[in-house]
């Protein structure tokens, strides 16, 4: 019989080890193609530095936690959430997860050299309008909230949750600012696809 509380601690810990070294790698790599950067933090003291600040300072306790958590018994530290610890959450949330790195995977393939971390203010790149970008103004970040959520469903905790109303508050704070200074980039041109495509979903159609 299989012992979801194992498995779901050994996937946290290799998922976000994954996460780590997949994001390194990938920006490394694109930066030795282009000879550029692909992370922009912004001007240092801005609110989009500030975001990336925050996004580090979790995305390290996560990764820390969650390989604790295999050797030590740090539970009760995280506020375990009893009634919802169940396999049937645990299970769902590690499959949310992998639908999640699925998304995130599809879209830096789709974007391959034009992926950006952070708002670039480069003209000569084309704006991205097909493919995921046809049904999502930001469906990076949309892969990334469904990340979060599963999460906190495999490790249902105050820690997670504080984690997930943060990285939710973060995220949509931060595609306020991009989707700003891409108007400025493209004009008319980001205007148009602004007023076709949702920044989240057709139900949740904001401007």
């Amino acid at each position: 019989m299989f012992d979801i509380d194992l498995i779901s601690r050994h996937f946290l810990a290799l998922y976000f080890l994954f996460i780590a070294v997949h994001y390194a790698s990938t920006a490394i790599g694109l930066s030795s193609r282009t000879a550029q950067s692909h992370i922009q933090y912004g001007k240092k003291g801005s609110v989009t530095w500030w975001v990336r600040q925050v996004f580090n300072l979790f995305r390290g306790a996560i990764l820390i936690v969650c390989i604790a958590r295999v050797f030590f018994p740090i539970d009760p530290w995280l506020g375990v959430i009893t009634p919802l610890y169940n396999p049937w959450l645990l299970s769902i949330g590690m499959v949310t997860m992998l639908a999640s790195l699925g998304l995130v995977s599809y879209n830096h393939a789709y974007m391959r050299q034009d992926w950006r971390s952070g708002i670039d203010n480069d003209k000569n790149r084309n704006l991205l309008t097909r493919g995921p970008f046809s049904r999502s103004r930001n469906p990076m970040f949309l892969a990334i909230m469904l990340g979060q959520l599963g999460l906190f469903l495999a490790l249902p905790s105050l820690f997670t949750l504080v984690c997930l109303a943060t990285g939710v508050a973060m995220i949509r704070l931060q595609a306020s600012k991009e989707e700003q200074a891409l108007q400025e980039l493209y004009g008319d041109e980001y205007l148009q696809y602004q007023s076709q495509v949702p920044r989240w979903f057709k139900w949740m159609h904001t401007r």
